[in-house]
């Protein structure tokens, strides 16, 4: 046998045999010689087998190779701003009203339209930096703003801390305004309708603007129901621009900074 390249040749051979030369004819086989018989066959070389190769990684390692599963942001609920006051053109402008007031401040810094009806309030959608918020004003007078307040918080599921109301309060400078948290705040009856349609609970932010006190013997509600003059609403514009950027401080940032901002500004009071 010889091997050639890709090739392989065999020669075989038989001795003279008498047997041969019966079975096939003289001109076939030779008279005396042995007999050889020659075969080449093409050789096809075989693929070399796979090599085998085995590799330990790390859980970490084997996770980074697998397809992530997408991150799941937890649901963001929206801010409930709403600002107290009683509808109709006969409030318009008074100190009873500075509630609408402060959130048409808000509507109008934010870009956010207060046109639609929802639940007894005048209602708006929009965002302030990237926290969804919602704009109500009830419609339902102020004392009783919880029979709107109540049913939006449950529709759209609002934490309470997430609650965010505007009032007034009864103070000597209208440029002073104090902002407190949960239980802090004296209870006072503009707010009962609120807490008592949430349960009884106080656990909500509150903005309390200050509108002065009135002058001499004048009785309470007829001053509560007084227009700023031109010196006080000017000081008023100041306390709106002032409390947008409270807002602003509150939502993004958290309720310390506001409070801190807000009750160490010149223009405003702090809460004692």
């Amino acid at each position: 046998m010889k091997v050639t390249g890709a090739s392989i040749a065999f020669t075989l051979r038989f001795p003279y045999n008498n047997t041969l030369h019966q079975l096939f004819p003289s001109q076939f086989l030779p008279s005396s010689s042995p007999l050889s018989f020659s075969f080449r066959h093409k050789r096809t070389m075989p693929q070399s087998p796979a090599r085998c190769s085995a590799a330990f990684s790390s859980p970490a390692s084997d996770a980074a190779l697998l397809p992530s599963d997408p991150v799941v942001k937890p649901k963001q609920h929206p801010w409930l701003i709403v600002g107290l006051g009683n509808p109709g053109k006969k409030y318009q402008g008074t100190r009873h009203n500075v509630g609408f007031e402060m959130v048409d401040a808000i509507a109008e810094a934010e870009g956010i339209s207060v046109n639609t009806v929802s639940n007894k309030a005048l209602f708006g959608r929009g965002f302030i930096g990237n926290i969804p918020v919602m704009l109500a004003k009830p419609q339902t007078f102020m004392n009783a703003s919880g029979e709107s307040v109540a049913p939006i918080v449950s529709y759209y599921k609002v934490p309470l801390k997430q609650v965010l109301v505007f009032s007034w309060i009864m103070i000597s400078c209208v440029s002073k305004s104090r902002i407190s948290y949960f239980a802090t705040l004296p209870f006072v009856s503009r707010m009962r309708s609120v807490i008592d349609r949430l349960k009884g609970s106080r656990d909500f932010p509150r903005l309390r603007i200050g509108i002065g006190r009135p002058p001499g013997k004048m009785d309470a509600v007829n001053f509560v129901m007084r227009p700023f003059n031109r010196q006080e609403r000017e000081e008023l514009d100041m306390t709106f621009q002032q409390g947008v950027e409270a807002v602003r401080i509150m939502l993004l940032e958290g309720f310390d900074k506001s409070a801190t901002f807000v009750n160490s500004s010149k223009p405003m009071e702090q809460l004692g």
